[in-house]
């Protein structure tokens, strides 16, 4: 008996962490054609997107392709949600662009393995909860900046300047500067592809419609495929008349990526670094990069489980280990992209399967079609990027942070400025930090309802903790208590109603004693209502004589009723003796 429940605490573990154990056997030609049509529409994609992103991160063009297949085939095996695709983002980029322009093209492979093996250990060691530590504002203010830099950094490349930026500022200045070497067939070239894409966007096409319906619908999905193979086709046309209007990309690498060790020692211009070296360039990167990564991978997945609970262990071991089998072909930081994620899921995906036809598309890519690339105009990648990190921005956010609780603007707001002025990790730990500030301020000051009533001639104040009470809390609570009792002179007794209050620790335990204390040299009666067995407990282990504050009664008019007698009795004596 024992033999066989091990046996099925094995066979689930298998499943659990080897997701595809659990589908494929139940894999059917109908679902497969289903995932064919969805990874050849991610693969449209993909190959735009990957070459652009490798612009961002300032790598050659064909790293961007080496990025967008390894992902593909690893997701299939340890995914855990169908409609995810990893490959190169343009975060990614941006992250990995500082080192890529410093100290060379294997600065950004090493750090997709240490990105993978960082990611994995957290999720073998089930630390995916960490991840919650940072709020949606942060995150938001995160995505917004990066976007704003990585849409600002393609403004000069849209107009045909050239050069490139490496911040916010950096890009408006170079922008203001440089604004009339603008080249009017670039510019002409990139608003038109801004144009295009945005009418694709919004044709009004259906999956589940006629044939002009669902024409336009994959017209629609495969946009950035559609403007990329328009500006090629535009590019080659003229060079063969000898008319070289626009900048182009140029010559990419043909032939399959070299599968290898990633580099734990690198040289670049005559300066050779060991890995000590590397790992001090990196920094806080180190961290900084997968956490990241780690963030945007969940979040797309939690955004398309519909319903179904994720297991975020899982997710972060799968993304893990695309990046470390991708630094073997030359890959970037990758993670799940929402852009291509969304396309997978209006493609109509059934299972992870979908990944090994984009994949296949991407290697076919990269073996037959890197002459064709080399004619890829700037300005069109440009287009492309601008047009992905609009729709990446999110405008009604402000408003609805504004319209539910605006102090969550204050972390978001924090987060957003500081990207933009300073660095993505800076303004991410900034926001952070602001987060903590605000929580640690809720802590030390609970809301607390205070009210005032009259019964039968004696004032009684009614205090009520709308959460529990911890160390920061205990001396605000008594201050606030006898402030009540200096404005209200005749007030005769004093209820602490705990019903919200799940528990304490020994400061404020600490401080109820002493507030009973300061509030019987005042004449007061300090009173316990509705506070559950650990919280009592706890006051009692501290001061057991605190018995005779508690009361049970079971509503608030037979404890007004019944300390109103107790409190009467007295007040008639004292004024008799």
């Amino acid at each position: 008996m024992e033999e066989r429940s091990r046996r099925c605490s094995g066979k689930s573990c298998v499943r659990r962490r080897i997701p595809i154990c659990e589908w494929l056997p139940q894999y059917s030609l109908g679902k497969f054609l289903q995932d064919a049509l969805a990874g050849t529409t991610v693969g449209l994609t993909v190959i735009p997107q990957g070459i652009a992103y490798a612009v961002v991160a300032g790598l050659p063009p064909q790293y961007g392709l080496y990025s967008s297949f390894m992902g593909c085939f690893v997701y299939i095996i340890f995914g855990s949600t169908k409609e995810v695709t990893v490959g190169p983002t343009a975060i990614m980029g941006l992250l990995t662009h500082p080192f890529v322009k410093n100290y060379g093209n294997d600065f950004a492979v090493l750090l997709c393995f240490l990105t993978g093996c960082l990611i994995t250990l957290l999720g073998v060691l089930h630390l995916g909860f960490l991840v919650d530590f940072i709020s949606m504002p942060v995150i938001c203010g995160f995505t917004n900046a990066a976007a704003i830099i990585i849409a600002s950094s393609q403004f000069s490349t849209l107009l045909g300047i050239s050069g490139r930026t490496d911040s916010f500022r950096d890009a408006v200045e170079k922008l203001v500067e440089h604004f009339r070497e603008t080249q009017l067939w670039d510019a002409l070239l990139g608003l038109s592809s801004i144009a295009i894409l945005v009418i694709l966007k919004n044709l009004p096409g259906k999956r589940q419609g006629n044939i002009a319906q669902k024409a336009m619908w994959l017209i629609g999905l495969a946009r950035n495929a559609v403007v990329v193979i328009s500006g090629i086709v535009l590019a080659y046309w003229l060079s063969v008349y000898g008319h070289e209007p626009f900048k182009i990309t140029g010559n990419i690498t043909e032939g399959l990526p070299p599968i290898s060790l990633p580099p734990f020692s690198t040289t670049h211009e005559n300066q050779t670094y060991n890995f000590s070296d590397m790992l001090s360039i990196y920094g806080g990167s180190v961290i900084s990069v997968p956490l990241i990564a780690l963030l945007e991978s969940i979040a797309i997945a939690k955004a398309f489980a519909k319903g179904k609970t994720l297991d975020s262990n899982q997710e972060m071991i799968a993304v893990g280990l695309c990046n470390i089998c991708g630094s073997f072909v030359r890959s970037m930081p990758v993670t799940g992209s929402f852009t291509r994620t969304a396309v997978n899921n209006a493609s109509g995906v059934r299972t992870p399967m979908g990944g090994l036809v984009t994949g296949a598309l991407v290697l076919l890519a990269c073996g037959l079609l890197t002459s064709t690339f080399k004619f890829i105009p700037k300005a069109t990648l440009a287009a492309v990027i601008l047009v992905a990190m609009y729709y990446m921005l999110e405008f009604k956010l402000f408003q609805t942070l504004w319209r539910t609780k605006r102090i969550d603007l204050v972390p978001m707001v924090v987060t957003l400025v500081v990207c933009l002025w300073e660095s993505l990790e800076v303004g991410m730990i900034s926001g952070i930090a602001t987060n903590l500030v605000l929580l640690l301020y809720g802590t030390a000051r609970p809301g607390l309802l205070i009210e005032e009533r009259v019964v039968n001639e004696l004032t009684i104040l009614f205090v009520s903790p709308q959460e529990s009470l911890s160390f920061p809390a205990a001396e605000y609570l008594r201050e606030r208590v006898m402030s009540w009792c200096d404005v209200l002179k005749d007030a005769n007794i004093v209820i602490i109603d705990g019903r919200d209050v799940k528990g304490i620790d020994t400061t404020v335990a600490k401080n109820l004693t002493l507030l009973a204390a300061d509030l019987e040299s005042r004449k007061l009666r300090l009173l316990f209502w509705r506070w559950n067995d650990d919280v009592r407990k706890t006051l009692l282990a501290f001061d057991a004589s605190m018995v005779s504050h508690f009361r049970d009664a079971s509503d608030t008019s037979q404890l007004v009723s019944d300390e109103v007698a107790v409190a009467g009795g007295a007040i008639k004596n004292e004024s008799l003796a």
